[in-house]
């Protein structure tokens, strides 16, 4: 195997093999990601990482081989995933309802090795869980979801969710296991700052814990963070910590938290399709192949063509103002880091894998739809 951090580590030497656009990824810089997590923090079993971001069975399958045995996801279908590949402990961090629950209760019955738990912000979910639970003969276990500031679910973390908490603890069919807390509006590239934003919201979760305590029903379970705010987290003694980027990295990140150094694993590969005058080209990287959520000139970095400015971008096509005399002629490959590699990986149905500088097959992303079997 390679070095994970070669210089030109990105370089596919059977290239012209791979049609493009292609999603690519390099188990090695993933491996090397997994022992930097774990090397983070002072135990493994406090790591609950959210798969969300590469939604495929063989990355799930080195983290649990590397001892993670904790993990977080926002769908049925990245839950199931983990539960195939046999995950000891996965939490929804999604409150289902609807025809969600029947599912997430068909899928509890259907892998019995794996323990399952979700979310819970109100009484009437609570209830609407707690009888599927009590009619499958079950006892979930809920997390209570606390609004500590991204104002999208949740419950403000004050005495409405000291009587919540006493709610699911009394509720026949379901147990109270603990709290849950994502802090993803904390996003400063300074660390000083997100540690100020930070101390809030720890301030308020450990002040619900100690009313729980006091109320005479057991400590509970904080989940808590996500990438942003890891370290800080993980500098604790008990919170269990739910990074995902980390695992592919991306320019984002990159850029932004350089106090975390993981390497970008992940990258999409381009093709030069079209030239335009001496400075445009176009390469086949559209809205449908890397994440667009972002303004144009920040959804992709080019490793091989740092300097090339994002002119338009449409459906299937990216128009890049690469300079005069760029050199690049048709059928010239690019290797694009993303900058937000989450949603772009769910644009894809299969990865490249790269070892030794050497496509070697692909991997599904078996998760990125809706429905795997349940």
């Amino acid at each position: 195997m390679t070095n994970p951090e070669q210089e030109n580590w990105y370089l596919i030497s059977n290239a012209d093999e791979l049609d493009s656009p292609a999603l690519v990824f390099y188990p090695d810089r993933i491996a090397e990601n997994i022992v930097r997590l774990k090397n983070s923090i002072n135990d493994i079993s406090r790591l609950r990482p959210h798969v969300k971001t590469h939604k495929n069975p063989e990355i799930s399958a080195m983290m649990i081989g590397a001892g993670i045995s904790k993990f977080k996801c926002a769908t049925i279908a990245e839950a199931e995933m983990l539960a195939i590949c046999k995950a000891a402990d996965v939490l929804l961090a999604y409150q289902p309802v609807g025809p969600k629950i029947s599912r997430f209760i068909e899928l509890i019955k259907t892998y019995p090795d794996t323990h399952f738990s979700c979310l819970c912000d109100n009484a009437v979910s609570l209830k609407a869980i707690a009888s599927a639970a009590l009619a499958a003969g079950l006892v979930l276990d809920l997390f209570l979801d606390l609004n500590v500031g991204m104002n999208r679910t949740g419950i403000a973390p004050d005495e409405k969710a000291v009587l919540l908490y006493q709610q699911i603890h009394a509720e026949p069919g379901v147990n109270a296991r603990g709290l849950h807390a994502y802090d993803g509006h904390i996003h400063d590239a300074s660390l000083e700052t997100r540690k100020e934003k930070w101390q809030l919201v720890m301030d308020a979760v450990l002040w619900l814990e100690g009313q729980l305590i006091a109320a005479a029903l057991p400590k509970p379970v904080i989940v808590a963070g996500g990438t942003p705010t890891y370290p800080l987290y993980a500098a604790l003694e008990e919170i269990e910590c739910s990074p995902g980027t980390f695992i592919l990295w991306d320019k984002g990140y990159q850029d932004a938290f350089t106090e975390q150094e993981y390497l970008t694993a992940a990258l999409v590969l381009t093709r030069v399709i079209s030239l335009h005058g001496p400075a445009a080209l176009t390469v086949d990287l559209g809205h449908k192949s890397v994440a667009a959520e972002n303004n144009l000139q920040h959804r992709v970095y080019f490793l091989n063509a740092p300097d090339a400015a994002m002119v338009g971008q449409s459906e299937e096509h990216l128009v890049l103002d690469a300079g005069a005399g760029h050199g690049f002629a048709i059928g010239d490959i690019l290797y694009g880091l993303p900058i937000h590699i989450c949603p772009t990986v769910a644009l894809y149905g299969t990865a490249a894998v790269v070892e030794n500088r050497q496509l070697k097959g692909e991997w599904k992303i078996i998760a990125r739809e809706r429905k795997i079997n349940i």
